[in-house]
């Protein structure tokens, strides 16, 4: 194989295009859940939400909570936080390099307001695996696994949900739009844990919400009818047949209560309620958007909101698709510079970075090679990720890749290690063990260690 041949060609065939902002292997979207279209409190929006209520106080982390933004598709390494200017023209970046405030790190240029808070960050520049298709890329990334048939892993947003449980009406886990990150995988969902630790999806409407009110005509006394009626009868049904259905159907429920009766946790989807000074600060953009709700969902108690963002998977146009070449706001690195400096600088302006942990990533990086028609197609060897608060010392880059941005060359760094260092920054044990739903024990990471350079 040519070493900038993608590591997906030989297993997979060549990736096909990607037409527009869909990702090349054509999978859609699907389950998403309108919350602005809502009729019936009770049954639809417990049906929305998937939690299971269990407690789990006394918790010592260095991060309350976890946002972590998720460039769907694979973002290039070698045109956002891993330039090489030094390369053939065959490789390097047609966009230029900036300094950032980290003392000799360089960036691309139409990322200048994360440059400015990238002391607030630590840049890991050598992830690395070996799974290059975004199904398994996503799995991989977001459990912490390797995918395998015979059994779905957790990921990371429903461990956190699992492990934390029930604490407040706002959902532990959260995500915008959905949870379908990778597609139609589960990669973002609950794996062999219950159906109730799976996200709350807040659909693809979500910067038009209003807030989560009731149907016309439908009240609190009336959901609690609904609720007591809803108890007996999934008291006859467990003398019927118990299944997973019914075991997650009671936390669905009492969430859905609980939500529907705390204003402030309704209101926390309402982005009305933000100045316009901060709205501009964040920008228009989806990525936008969604990071500013995450900020006000974490505020209101959510313990893990993942931001989907869509359109990375640049195999073609790769120079007129990232910046704002076509017009303004069509580009994905102006928004997501704008979306993610402005997350970062709200949280500490709140007081909230060092407890809030934010992750941006995606499932790989793309091939140092520029393919024929001007794009870049996937490549697991190596890849970046950004993480700042929650215990992590900013302003330092982690790992290194050669002249080339082909592999490490210093400090290789797998999921697995990313996903413990994830969960033990928030208080979580990576080595518990759980039991799947045949009573196999299992621990929810069989490998990784914790990687020092980030504290």
């Amino acid at each position: 194989m040519n070493s900038h041949q993608s590591s997906e060609t030989s297993a997979e065939g060549p990736a096909p295009l990607a037409q527009g902002r869909q990702r090349c292997d054509g999978i859609s979207r699907r389950d998403f859940v309108y919350l602005g279209m809502l009729s019936a409190f009770g049954l639809s929006l417990s049906d929305a939400i998937r939690l299971q209520a269990q407690s789990n106080s006394g918790r010592t982390a260095k991060a309350k909570a976890c946002i972590l933004i998720w460039l769907d598709g694979g973002p290039s390494h070698l045109d956002t936080f891993d330039p090489k200017p030094e390369a053939p023209s065959e490789i390097r970046s047609q966009f230029q390099s900036i300094p950032t405030r980290i003392p000799g790190v360089h960036i691309c240029e139409h990322l200048p307001r994360t440059a400015a808070v990238m002391h607030e960050v630590a840049l890991i520049r050598s992830l690395t695996h070996e799974l290059g298709n975004h199904d398994t890329g996503t799995r991989f990334l977001l459990t912490g696994h390797r995918p395998t048939p015979s059994l779905e892993y957790p990921s990371m947003g429903s461990i956190v949900a699992h492990e934390y449980g029930f604490t407040t009406p706002m959902p532990p886990y959260i995500a915008i739009p959905s949870d379908s990150a990778g597609g139609d995988s589960n990669a973002a969902r609950s794996g062999y844990l219950p159906g109730g630790f799976s996200a709350f999806n807040v659909g693809p409407d979500f910067s038009r919400l209003g807030g989560l009110t009731l149907p016309e005509g439908v009240s609190i006394a009336r959901g609690e009818r609904r609720r007591d009626i809803l108890r007996k009868m999934d008291q006859f049904s467990r003398q019927v047949e118990e299944g997973p259905a019914t075991g997650d159907r009671d936390a669905y429920y009492e969430q859905a209560y609980r939500l529907m009766g705390s204003s402030k946790a309704k209101d926390a989807f309402d982005l009305a309620a933000e100045t316009r000074e901060n709205r501009d600060r964040y920008g228009p953009s989806r990525v936008g958007s969604g990071c500013l709700m995450a900020r006000r969902l974490i505020e209101a108690g959510a313990r893990f909101v993942t931001v989907v963002d869509t359109g990375w998977d640049t195999h073609q146009q790769i120079f007129k698709e990232l910046p704002d070449s076509r017009f303004p706001g069509s580009g994905k690195l102006p928004s997501l510079d704008r979306a993610y400096s402005a997350l970062i600088a709200d949280l500490r302006d709140r007081g909230l970075l060092d407890s809030t942990l934010v992750v941006l990533m995606g499932e790989f990086g793309r091939t140092p090679k520029i393919n024929a028609i001007g794009g870049r197609d996937h490549w697991p060897r190596a890849g970046c990720v950004c993480l700042a608060g929650g215990g992590v010392s900013g302003g330092r880059v982690i790992g290194a890749t050669n002249s080339f941005g082909e592999v490490p060359s210093e400090r290789p760094v797998s999921p697995p290690d990313l996903m413990f260092t994830i969960l033990q920054l928030l208080g979580i044990d990576p080595s518990r063990e759980l039991r799947t739903p045949t009573g196999r024990p299992m621990k929810l990471l069989q490998e990784g260690s914790f990687i020092q350079e980030l504290v």
